[in-house]
């Protein structure tokens, strides 16, 4: 079914509160645009220093449906503020929402604390129920030229599985900023029927200036699929700026819609039509030799 859809880009602090503001109100802007589904940065509810997402990580409800956010008999609840407030704003909107980055609590100890954290990236439906889990696979370790040092590992376990859910479009791959520089991930969600690839992200000002679109563009042509890339953008904290320019690329590599400077949202429409006369014109995923189905 041919669908709006609208990716946010904001700039994310330790202030969690004014950030689950903004994340509401572009939200709310995106569904008055008719956007049906949402895709909302990673670290959307907190981007500060490292052990603030411990102290925030909140248990995640079994996608499989509809568990409460507080299920009896279970050892720990499951849910937590963030995931209800989200959970609240999708019902009110009418929008299923994809919460990029989303801190999940971990289970492999950290110096005796209560663990790492999972960076997932959460598919929630127009009533507010989790439907799909994505734990970020690929982390990022990294010392920029400019003095950027992040070393993701240290607070985040990976994860190991490729997730795609159900949107009103059809098959939509979950993936997290980094995921985007390994295109075999992306094959990967298009083998499990993904026609549209969500890209939540807080790609660094250093490498996006060079590589986000080069790197977007190229997963939507290669995988011949929709590309719908939330990001952070500014200023967060300390050293750490992201680069922006939140975007929704076709099959073919167009980009259809971009956010400029500052926060805000940007919205186009998702066809699955157009992605099977891509595939069919271009038959690039059925010549696959190297990595194909067999």
């Amino acid at each position: 079914m041919r669908t709006k859809v609208g990716v946010v880009q904001m700039t994310s602090t330790g202030d969690v509160e004014a950030n689950l503001l903004t994340v509401e109100r572009l939200v709310r802007e995106a569904a008055a645009d008719r956007a049906t589904l949402v895709v909302i940065p990673e670290c959307f509810a907190y981007l500060g220093p490292e052990n603030g997402k411990l102290e925030l990580a909140e248990s995640l409800p079994s996608p499989e449906g509809s568990a409460p956010l507080s299920t009896p008999g279970r050892s720990a609840p499951v849910g937590g503020p963030i995931l209800a407030r989200m959970s609240e704003l999708a019902r009110r909107t009418r929008a299923q929402l994809v919460l990029g980055g989303f801190w999940e609590k971990g289970a492999a100890p950290l110096h005796g604390s209560a663990g790492k954290v999972r960076n997932a990236c959460v598919h929630v439906d127009e009533l507010g129920t989790v439907r799909a889990v994505y734990r970020k696979i690929h982390l990022f370790d990294v010392d920029l030229p400019d003095g950027t040092k992040l070393e993701e590992s240290a607070t985040v376990e990976p994860g190991s599985e490729l997730v795609v859910a159900d949107a009103p479009f059809g098959k939509l791959g979950l993936s997290v900023c980094y995921d985007v520089r390994f295109p075999e991930l992306y094959r990967g969600l298009v083998d499990r029927g993904a026609i549209a690839l969500a890209v939540p992200a807080a790609f660094t000002l250093t490498t996006g200036k060079d590589h986000w679109h080069v790197l977007l563009r190229a997963r939507a042509i290669e995988a011949q699929s929709y590309v719908l890339a939330a990001a952070q953008t500014g200023h967060h904290f300390g050293q750490r700026r992201s680069y922006g320019h939140a975007l929704i690329c076709d099959p073919w590599g167009t980009v259809l819609a971009e956010c400029g400077e500052g926060e805000g949202v940007a919205t186009a429409w998702i066809d699955p039509s157009v992605v099977e006369k891509v595939r069919a014109s271009l038959p690039s995923l059925r010549h696959r030799v190297l990595g194909s189905k067999s």
